[in-house]
């Protein structure tokens, strides 16, 4: 595939970016119930470490919250975009309409990705205001780089658990819960990776959410550059490279057997 073949897809796609605004927008109490959600989860969180009297601590916490607020949106959202599909009635008209694979998953990623940044923010600001955090001494640009290289390894993620709805109607959207818990389990995010059991331990180093929360509260709570934090930001590069390709080939390798099966006009 050539460069202009790309951008040519890359500008195809953003009709799947309108497509998600405008049902988004369809079910704008669904999503105010699913921010408050998100709202009372991070607050929660930060509320534990306020009872040790640790500022330090309240950040950390409020960091994990609000990061796997983030990165699960892009897994969840992208995980379920087949059993939305079907939810929508469209499953057909998408999956047999002439356009490239990779138009629709770089739509939907794109899609979800500004959605979590929305979502982040709003539940940022409102987390900012209501606890004392400081991050004048934060490195905010590292912060950021590693925010961004991350959304790509959990869009490969998303991609390869988007296949369980393809392959099972009836129970792969709820399969896809699994995953995204294995990862909060393993990854730190509300906790140290040290305090899990020895024998769990090395899971965490195949979660790309471990090496995002721990380069992003060095960035945070330690002022690390994006130097300094080098080895996570290319251990999530590299996490990057080969899950997006290898979740493009796994989904189309599940879409023909969808097709072959004829569980693309299944409601499930």
């Amino acid at each position: 595939m050539t460069t202009k073949t790309i951008v040519h897809e890359v500008k195809a796609s953003f009709a799947f970016v309108e497509r998600w605004y405008y049902i988004v927008k369809r079910y704008a109490s669904w999503e105010i119930v699913f921010l408050v959600y998100s709202l009372i989860n991070a607050l929660t969180i930060g509320l534990i470490g306020v009872g040790s009297k640790d500022a330090d601590r309240v950040l950390y916490l409020v960091i994990g919250a609000l990061l796997w607020g983030y990165l699960s949106v892009i897994f969840h959202d992208l995980s379920e975009s087949v059993a939305w599909e079907r939810w929508e009635g469209t499953i057909e008209y998408t999956f047999m309409a002439p356009i490239r694979r990779i138009t629709y998953l770089i739509g939907q990623s794109q899609a979800v990705m500004l959605y979590g940044i929305v979502r982040t923010a709003i539940v940022l600001t409102i987390v900012l205001m209501f606890f004392k955090i400081d991050l004048h001494s934060a490195d905010l640009l590292a912060a950021t780089v590693v925010l961004g290289i991350s959304s790509f390894a959990f869009i490969g993620l998303g991609i390869m658990a988007a296949i369980l709805p393809l392959l099972s109607p009836e129970r792969g959207a709820q399969a896809t819960h699994i995953i995204q818990s294995l990862v909060l389990l393993v990854s730190g995010v509300y906790y140290e990776v040290e305090v899990l059991p020895d024998w769990l331990q090395p899971c965490s180093y195949f979660s790309p959410a471990t090496y995002t929360l721990r380069a992003m509260r060095q960035a945070l709570l330690e002022n690390a550059s994006v130097w300094t934090l080098r080895y996570d930001i290319m251990v999530l590069i590299v996490m990057g490279i080969i899950l997006i390709p290898l979740g493009l080939y796994v989904f189309s390798l599940a879409e023909d057997h969808a097709k072959r099966t004829g569980k693309l006009k299944r409601n499930g």
